[in-house]
């Protein structure tokens, strides 16, 4: 079940006047909380795109390195690893 949390963020000065531009007539948004709302999924989804892209170049180093160089690792070695890096 989704909770919902309730905000306030202040802003102001440029901030404020940029957050204007965009809410209301003439901007992309209808309010303030559908602008926020819309700022927070993007960056999570940056976050989650970046985190693949770290697992990706894991990855692509592991497959890349000689077979020679492997050594066989638990599930909670490798979690406790990637913990430290």
């Amino acid at each position: 079940m989704s909770r919902t949390t309730t905000m306030t963020v202040r802003v102001s000065g440029a901030l404020s006047e940029f957050v204007s531009v965009n809410v209301g007539e003439g901007g992309a948004y209808e309010n303030v909380s559908e602008y926020i709302r819309d700022l927070i999924r993007r960056d999570k989804e940056r976050a989650e795109r970046e985190a693949f892209d770290r697992l990706k170049a894991e990855l692509n180093r592991a497959f890349a390195a000689p077979e020679e160089s492997y050594k066989p690792m638990t599930a909670t070695e490798v979690i406790s690893r990637n913990r430290r890096a």
